[in-house]
């Protein structure tokens, strides 16, 4: 009896460790959120340039059907209220979704699709949605799914975020809560999710996860099916699955989730955030980590900021940098692409000037595709953080110091900092008011690099700066204070390598 529960359990964490792995390519890294994106502008990006710029894959808004807010400007948490499974919203319809996820797939890029397990649409009126169908929310009747009042927990608020019980059974902001202990809830969960499963995607993102008991959602994810090996996955491979835990380490609730898949780390926002505000010395930041009370990296999803805490949501509050403080924002980016912490996400934003704004759209509420400048931004309204060449950039410096350590940190003390990833890359940061000149070491081999963040190497020149390392593998590196990124960085891939 004691070999048989042996085993169980081993079997168990075998499968439950398979959830934290995102099956990325090879050489590949960053999920970029493009935020309420159509599905065949995802489809174009995929191939022009997420793939050659060496991003790992992307996270769709949800792509079930919603309700529909109608107001002047359809607001963007609409499609948070789910009223069936359809996949039909104003990013497309399934025949355009599998189109995607083909493309993109061939190319490296892995779809992560946000996903609503928790809950069903408020009370809205009417209710009808993005396909077609509707639901009568006072009966608690969502017909297309169906649902009827016993998939669902008594009504009642969230008034003590303390207790777990009310977290879980309540209503977060009225949103009908769902009861995944139902064996029929679990049903129609599993199979919505096994449907994108089919289509392709390489793991999901569980919207408001805290909100929904772990053990439910364990039964739940060990019941969706493996990986679609049409679309180039590797038999058995489980989905990824990182999971919308909003919490800033001042309550364990969050490690109940780290055994089922990773978790959006907040607290990495508001602490990156906070430091390239000056509000903490970037010295500090030489064990940026667990050792500041983030979990464990294989089970974190960070980023510098996501849909929610750019508008004032979520977690983080002033801290959060976003486009609008666009050098801070670069270099927490660089920094975080840099480091050597859990996996990473990417925010590509609309431009908003209220919080409730929805994407760009014309008078009848269809998004408006993004325009593609010379220059590599877009216009149309979208900000389009991940064609900034600070970040793209990045990515490719990721790329090439994967698997590296930490190694020959400096600091001045207090805010200019530099650092090494083993022998492949070296980075340094002047977030003060006053010029950084100093020699330090690279750790690379002698010869020129471009400075990526300012430019790269472009036919055997450099189109930004230019740096020489010497025999001893120091280089005197140059930040002006009024350098508009702040950041310089060197490392041995075709990108920066001269010679």
């Amino acid at each position: 009896m004691r070999q048989v529960s042996v085993i169980f359990v081993l079997c168990f964490l075998a499968l439950a460790s398979a959830h934290h792995w995102p099956n990325f390519w090879d050489g590949r890294t960053g999920i970029v959120h493009l935020f309420e994106w159509k599905f065949k502008d995802v489809a174009d990006e995929c191939e022009r340039f997420l793939a050659p710029k060496g991003y790992a894959g992307v996270q769709l808004s949800p792509v079930n059907e919603n309700v529909i807010i109608r107001n002047p400007n359809r607001p963007w948490w609409e499609r948070y209220q789910p009223i069936s499974y359809v996949l039909t919203t104003r990013s497309g319809n399934e025949n355009d979704f599998l189109d995607m996820s083909r493309r993109c797939n061939a190319v490296g890029i892995r779809i992560y699709v946000d996903v609503l397990l928790n809950h069903m649409s408020a009370d809205n009126h009417p209710s009808d949605g993005t396909a077609g169908n509707y639901a009568d929310t006072s009966a608690r009747q969502w017909p297309a799914v169906p649902y009827g009042p016993n998939d669902f927990n008594p009504r009642c608020s969230i008034y003590n975020w303390d207790d777990p019980v009310e977290i879980r059974n309540c209503e977060l902001v009225g949103l009908h809560d769902l009861n995944q202990a139902s064996e029929h809830v679990r049903s129609m969960l599993v199979n919505f999710l096994d449907h994108l499963v089919e289509l392709g995607v390489a793991g999901f993102r569980v919207d408001a996860a805290k909100h929904v008991w772990p053990h439910d959602l364990e039964v739940i994810y060990n019941r969706v099916r493996n990986l679609n090996t049409a679309f180039g996955f590797h038999a058995n491979s489980r989905p990824f699955f990182y999971q919308e835990v909003i919490d800033l380490g001042g309550n364990p609730i969050r490690y109940e989730y780290t055994p089922l898949g990773a978790i959006t780390e907040f607290k990495y926002s508001a602490e990156i955030g906070g430091a390239f505000r000056g509000w903490n010395d970037l010295r500090w930041l030489y064990n940026f980590g667990p050792a500041w009370g983030f979990v464990p990296s294989d089970v974190a999803l960070v980023f510098v900021d996501n849909h929610d805490n750019q508008r004032g949501h979520g977690a983080g509050g002033d801290a959060i940098l976003t486009y609008k403080n666009p050098k801070q924002y670069k270099m927490a980016t660089a920094f975080t692409m840099a480091w050597n912490y859990g996996t990473i996400r990417l925010m590509s934003s609309f431009a908003f000037d209220d919080g409730d704004q929805g994407p760009p759209q014309d008078s009848y509420g269809n998004i408006i595709s993004p325009s593609i400048n010379a220059d590599n931004t877009c216009g149309n309204g979208w900000v389009c953080e991940h064609r900034w060449r600070q970040i793209y950039n990045m990515v490719g410096f990721a790329n090439q110091v994967k698997g590296t350590g930490i190694n020959d940190w400096w600091d001045n003390g207090r805010n200019m900092i530099a650092f090494c990833r083993g022998d492949q890359g070296f980075i340094a940061f002047n977030n003060e008011d006053h010029n950084f000149s100093h020699t330090l070491q690279t750790c690379l081999p002698a010869g020129r690099y471009c400075d990526v963040i300012s430019g790269e190497n472009i036919g055997g020149s450099c189109s930004g700066l230019t740096i020489t390392v010497d025999w001893d593998q120091t280089a005197h590196i140059t930040i002006p204070a009024d350098y508009y990124d702040g950041v310089v960085a060197i490392h041995r891939g075709g990108a920066s390598r001269i010679d």
